[in-house]
């Protein structure tokens, strides 16, 4: 594992700056939730590294690799190829670094619309994407988002999504059916 997140690491460095400085401030979120959850902090580092390799391609590259790589590219990813770069880049990861942990490479494929398959290191890199401070703008409800983070990844899922679905639909635009399988799932599960 240290062979890929060192190579990993030679991946973000050669991103632009603001991406690079977004990896970072969510590795730095991301610790904190693992360290919060009981999960292992160099996976979870592992995936937050990889969750962004593929953002800096412009959509038309990330249809084409997508396409390239047999992933599939449904109806919203084809209206917002953006939401291509978390498939494309851990299956990049996974065929050209040996990337062979299946839940860093859920969390790096799902990273942006969530999915039910999620478990709890995918779902705090999820949330730690989201919870970057450079994101308030678009989410303003950061503030409250994170404490709840901290306490209960689910509960921060189901809010996040809910809030999220909201404001996309109150924009006319599409919601990716995993964000909305994911919020689902997350609906049926008892609370205590």
């Amino acid at each position: 594992m240290e062979d890929v997140t060192l190579r990993l690491q030679r991946r973000v460095e050669a991103l632009p700056a603001g991406l690079k400085a977004h990896i970072y401030r969510v590795r730095d979120i991301c610790r904190q939730l693992a360290e919060g959850h009981g999960l292992a902090p160099d996976r979870a580092e592992l995936a937050v590294l990889a969750h962004d390799v593929a953002r800096a391609m412009p959509q038309q590259e990330l249809i084409r690799r997508a396409t390239q790589l047999g992933l599939p590219i449904g109806p919203v990813e084809s209206q917002v190829p953006i939401l291509l770069h978390g498939p494309v880049g851990a299956e990049l990861l996974r065929r050209e670094e040996g990337l062979d942990d299946p839940a860093i490479y859920r969390a790096v494929y799902w990273h942006s619309t969530a999915h039910p398959s999620l478990d709890a290191l995918g779902k705090a890199v999820f949330l730690a994407d989201k919870l970057d401070p450079q994101k308030v703008a678009r989410y303003p409800y950061l503030p409250q988002l994170h404490p709840l983070a901290l306490e209960d990844l689910d509960r921060a899922m189901l809010e996040f999504l809910t809030r999220e679905l909201i404001a996309l639909a109150s924009r006319g635009q599409a919601v990716h059916p995993a964000m909305v399988k994911a919020r689902n799932a997350l609906l049926a599960v008892p609370r205590h």
